[in-house]
C-alpha cells in the first residue's frame, strides 16, 4: 500500500480529537509512524496487535495477548506497550531460535515505530549480562523516531539502574559515539530523576559518578545532547546543587563556548528559581 506523500509529510494534529480519521487508521493497521506525542499517544495496541501480528506470523498468539491486554485495559501508550513486549516475550519463547530471531527482526524492523517499541521490551532473557542488554537496544537508541528512542532508555533503565558502577563504564563509549542518538542515550538512560521512571537514588546523592559521561558530552554539539547532559545536571541539582554550581563554574572557566553555555542554563534552572 501507498501512503499518500501529504499524509507522510504531515506536522501533526495538536489534539487527538483533530487527527484525521485516514491517519488515526493507517496508525492503527501498522502502515504508518506517528509524528508526534499526539499521535503516538492515541494508537490503540489492541487494534494494532490485530491488524499486525497475521501479517508477521502470530495470528496463533493474537487472542492470548488481547485478552491479557484488555483484562489490564492496556489500550494506549507505555503500559500497552511494555506489556505488549513482555507478552511477545513469552509468546516466542515457545518458538524455535531460528523463528523467535525472525519474529524479533520483523518488529525491529516495523514500518509503526509503535511495534519496533513492542520489540525494545522484547528478548528479556535475565540470564543475559549487561553488554549483551545493551547491546540489543542499540539500534533502538539510534532509532530515527523519537518515540522508539525514549522507550530504548526506558525498557532497559531497570538493569542499568541495578549495576550502576558497571553502566557507567560501558556507557562512556555510548558518549563517544558519532550518532547523536547514541550520545544522547547515554545520559538520558541515567538521569538522576528521569521522566515515568524510578530515580537513581545513588546518582541523586553521588552525581559525581557520572562525571565521566557528563565531561565527554559538556560542549557537544547537538541540541539534542545539550539538552540530555543540561536535564541531568538540572535533576542533580534538586538533591547536590553546589555539586552542580561547582562543575558549572569548572566548565565555564575551561570551555567558553556556545554549546557549553547552553548546557550550563539548563542544568542551573532550578537553583536560579530558588535564589
Amino acid at each position: 500500500m501507498v501512503v499518500k506523500e501529504a499524509i507522510l509529510n504531515r506536522k501533526g494534529a495538536k489534539k487527538a480529537s483533530e487527527i484525521p480519521n485516514e491517519v488515526l487508521q493507517l496508525l492503527n493497521q501498522g502502515k504508518l509512524e506517528s509524528v508526534n506525542l499526539t499521535e503516538w499517544l492515541v494508537i490503540n495496541h489492541i487494534v494494532l496487535i490485530k491488524n499486525v501480528f497475521p501479517s508477521i506470523g502470530l495470528e496463533g498468539s493474537l487472542e492470548f495477548v488481547v485478552a491479557e491486554l484488555e483484562k489490564q485495559n492496556a489500550k494506549t501508550g507505555m503500559k500497552a506497550i511494555r506489556m505488549t513486549g513482555a507478552l511477545l516475550d513469552k509468546v516466542i519463547l515457545k518458538e524455535s531460535e531460528r523463528k523467535k530471531k525472525d519474529l524479533i527482526n520483523k518488529c525491529s524492523n516495523h514500518v509503526s515505530d509503535s511495534v519496533r517499541c513492542w520489540a525494545a521490551f522484547m528478548n528479556k532473557n535475565p540470564n543475559d549480562s549487561l553488554e549483551d542488554k545493551l547491546s540489543y537496544i542499540r539500534p533502538f537508541a539510534a532509532d530515527h523516531h523519537f518515540g522508539v528512542r525514549e522507550i530504548a532508555w526506558m525498557s532497559i533503565r531497570g538493569d542499568l539502574s541495578q549495576d550502576i558502577e558497571k553502566s557507567l563504564e560501558l556507557l562512556v563509549d555510548w558518549a563517544k559515539s558519532e550518532n547523536e542518538n547514541i550520545r544522547r542515550f547515554s545520559v538520558e538512560s541515567i538521569r538522576p530523576r528521569g521522566v515515568w521512571t524510578k530515580h537513581i537514588e545513588i546518582l541523586k546523592q553521588e552525581p559525581d559518578k557520572a562525571f565521566p559521561i557528563l565531561n565527554l558530552l559538556k560542549s557537544d554539539p547537538s541540541k539534542y545532547v545539550q539538552d540530555s547532559v543540561g536535564n541531568w545536571l538540572n535533576d542533580a541539582s534538586k538533591t547536590k546543587p553546589d555539586w552542580v554550581i561547582d562543575l558549572c563554574e569548572e566548565w565555564t572557566k575551561d570551555t567558553d563556548i556556545k554549546s557549553t553555555s547552553r548546557i550550563i542554563k539548563k542544568a542551573k534552572r532550578t537553583i536560579l528559581k530558588k535564589n
